[in-house]
């Protein structure tokens, strides 16, 4: 463990994520406008314009929601592309970490991530939009790493607190970032921007993520030491495979990430399958329109901040991760069946307000879970798989919930998810006891 005291490192390690998923999730409003831009700008015989008809084939709607099916595929199909890649890299860039230390790691993703940005600055082609989502994949192993870096300063007491900041940060970091988006995408500024040579009615948001972006570069350079010593560092020369999907198996892992693991990605699942078809469920139900569904992300934000950020803190040591965790998944279950079935908006915001409380407390503790079954010189390399698992369910989850949406009626996700999730509940109640050998050292 370095020699700052975690007290000091924890805000500069949360303010580093809060930045960076500030900077993600810039894009997420703009969709849209980024469908029919790019369609009109480059036809219907284009790369985007077969792209949007294979997505009208999918959606199989002819009625008055069929642009808002194509519209939120489209960008599944681009949040997709970067969690796929996700899946793909975060182990990698965890193991490197391990060996090389967590503070050139995260400059090396932090500044592929600023590049990833610029690109779609410059993004007058559909193609270079495309580009800059799989750069961004490829070089997005910050979230990973500085979920290791936070291992590395917390010991066994406070590792669910450190991983709740981590997840409060996630939580504004999501709120904060659509609405810069949607504002800069509107107005003045946007016009000047996309005057610009190369550049288009996008570019105003896409230079807001460049320079939020360079601003954590910088902040990492300045203040975040490294936290894993040399002397901790990974020096086995045995080859570890790069596929995630070993993370189900028991071969070569510590006691409990395996199974924690499979909790893991079996909640994000069908939590992820919720969180796709929530707009449609808003609009079919409620006639929700875009600002209904601001407030809808910023409802569920500021719970998710709350709780990661104040009650896993305190529950967490007087109770145990594993207890906490298994309250968080049998309050998703009810959470999940009463926003399924809600015809009006007390019961939708009733079943939103479980589940976001629900997975307040689920994430954190499974994260810190993970952390204390593995020995420090595996944290960066199990904690990146940990996240790839996540990363694998949102790109599988929103398919397998938009196809029982459309096809079977729009309570049946809800209804799959609720019966998904007891296959965690039930895992969870048999996820081992942290040995006192394989937890971190204050």
């Amino acid at each position: 463990m370095t020699n700052a005291p975690p007290r000091r490192l924890l805000p500069i390690l949360f303010l580093t994520v809060f930045i960076d998923l500030v900077g993600f999730s810039i894009i997420f409003p703009l969709f849209p406008e980024m469908l029919d831009h790019y369609l009109e700008k480059e036809g219907t015989e284009s790369l985007i314009g077969r792209l949007v008809q294979q997505l009208d084939e999918f959606s199989g709607s002819t009625d008055s929601q069929h642009r808002l099916y194509t519209t939120v595929l489209f960008g599944g199909f681009l949040g997709s592309l970067y969690s796929i890649l996700q899946f793909v890299f975060a182990p990698i860039w965890g193991r490197l970490s391990d060996r090389h230390g967590r503070r050139p790691i995260l400059l090396i993703s932090i500044a592929g991530l600023c590049l990833s940005y610029v690109v779609w600055a410059f993004a007058d082609t559909f193609l270079l939009l495309i580009i800059s989502r799989l750069l961004a994949g490829l070089m997005g192993g910050n979230i990973s790493v500085a979920t290791a870096a936070v291992a590395d300063v917390t010991d066994e007491k406070n590792r669910a607190k450190g991983m709740g900041m981590i997840g409060a940060a996630f939580g504004l970091g999501f709120i904060l970032g659509p609405a810069i988006g949607a504002l800069l995408s509107k107005g003045q500024i946007n016009v000047t921007f996309a005057s610009i040579p190369g550049c288009n009615q996008f570019s105003a948001a896409a230079f807001a993520a460049v320079g939020l972006s360079a601003w954590n570069l910088v902040w990492v350079v300045w203040k975040l030491p490294e936290t894993h010593p040399e002397s901790a560092r990974s020096v086995s020369t045995q080859t570890r495979s790069a596929n995630p999907l070993l993370l189900f198996r028991g071969t070569d892992l510590p006691a409990g990430v395996a199974r924690t693991n499979l909790v893991f990605f079996l909640f994000q699942t069908a939590f992820a399958g919720m969180e796709f078809t929530l707009v449609f469920l808003a609009k079919e139900r409620l006639k929700y329109d875009s600002r209904d569904m601001m407030w809808i992300f910023i409802y569920v934000g500021v719970l998710i901040a709350l709780v990661q950020g104040g009650v896993v803190r305190r529950m967490a040591p007087r109770l145990g991760e594993r207890n906490v965790a298994l309250m968080g998944l049998v309050m998703l279950i009810p959470g999940l069946l009463l926003t399924g079935t809600a015809m009006s908006p007390v019961p939708f915001y009733g079943g939103l307000g479980l589940l976001a409380v629900g997975s307040a407390l689920v994430s954190p503790c499974l994260s810190a879970l993970v952390s204390l079954y593995t020995p420090s010189d595996r944290q960066g390399d199990v904690l990146g798989r940990f996240r790839s698992l996540g990363a694998l369910s949102r790109a599988l989850a929103p398919i397998l919930a938009g196809v029982v949406y459309w096809k079977i009626g729009a309570s049946w996700p809800y209804y799959g998810g609720a019966l998904v999730m007891l296959a965690p509940l039930l895992l969870a109640t048999r996820l081992p006891n942290v040995p006192a050998t394989d937890a971190q050292e204050p």
